[in-house]
């Protein structure tokens, strides 16, 4: 599969389970991960999942709006850059969002998150 499939498949799913069932993101990381969520370091699939299940709202819905992906030939992995608007809870007003996201190939043939960047973009 192509690293822009690769990218565009796993940034849907990402954001479809993240909107839907934020536990559900632990199976797309490994001990090995990181997230930085703004500024903030987390280490391993159960500190990044815990992280993310304790954000501060009880809806919200992502919209990207444009998605970059890139391979990376010397582990066959995917850097994907993305911008977007957050929708939360009840909130007319859009967050507007960045994220990036490396993705490492496994010997399986399959892909984990190993890197995770989130900011908003506030003025």
């Amino acid at each position: 599969m192509a690293f822009q499939q690769v990218g565009e498949q796993f940034v849907q799913h990402y954001y479809q389970t993240f909107d839907s069932n934020r536990a559900g993101l632990a199976s797309l990381y490994s001990e090995a991960s990181m997230l930085t969520f703004e500024g903030e370091q987390f280490q391993g699939a159960q500190n990044i999942t815990q992280k993310l299940v304790s954000l501060p709202f009880q809806k919200v819905r992502h919209q990207v709006v444009k998605c970059d992906c890139h391979p990376n030939p010397s582990e066959n992995g995917v850097i994907i850059f993305v911008t977007g608007n957050l929708l939360v809870d009840d909130n007319q007003n859009p967050l507007k969002f960045a994220q990036v996201f490396y993705l490492k190939s496994t010997p399986a043939g399959g892909y984990f998150c190993q890197n995770d960047l989130f900011r908003l973009n506030i003025g």
